[in-house]
């Protein structure tokens, strides 16, 4: 007990298989929008996962580390003219920004829930992989939601 190193990140398997689940889901023909949410959990869970290991005070940030990880992502998404198309708007807004700014912001949302649970709990978590259950369970609703209101 005295020599187990405590965990500090999303769990590793996780993010594999989301961003396994990713690929095959754009290859099904799976709403871009919908996809970006789950793209942006995904950087977002990796940069939680690789700060710790980065001792640099500014990449050392999980919050810093996500937000380049969105911006290479986006960076991409543009060069690669995936983005700007009229006729991919979700409420006026493109669905692949629109996603991955909304997918980062469920997944802040998910890990504050998760601390401020165990903060109300004397530092103990509620229930296990709670860290994990909460930013994916925000978003698997969000996913439901605007693919049953937008009909994506």
């Amino acid at each position: 007990m005295f020599l187990v190193k405590a965990a500090y990140a999303q769990c590793p398997v996780c993010i594999i298989t989301v961003g396994g689940g990713m690929f095959l889901a754009q290859k099904l023909g799976i709403d871009d929008f919908l996809v970006s949410l789950w793209i942006s959990g995904l950087n977002t869970a990796i940069s939680f996962w690789l700060a710790p290991k980065i001792k640099h005070r500014f990449f050392g940030s999980p919050i810093i580390l996500s937000f380049i990880m969105v911006a290479l992502t986006l960076s991409y998404f543009i060069f690669t003219d995936q983005t700007g198309g009229l006729d991919n708007q979700i409420l006026g807004l493109d669905k692949i920004i629109f996603g991955q700014s909304l997918g980062l912001l469920i997944w802040f949302l998910g890990i504050f829930i998760d601390r401020y649970s165990r903060k109300l709990n004397n530092g103990k978590i509620i229930f296990p992989y709670q860290k994990v259950i909460f930013p994916l369970s925000l978003l698997t609703i969000l996913t439901l939601l605007f693919k049953l209101i937008f009909k994506l």
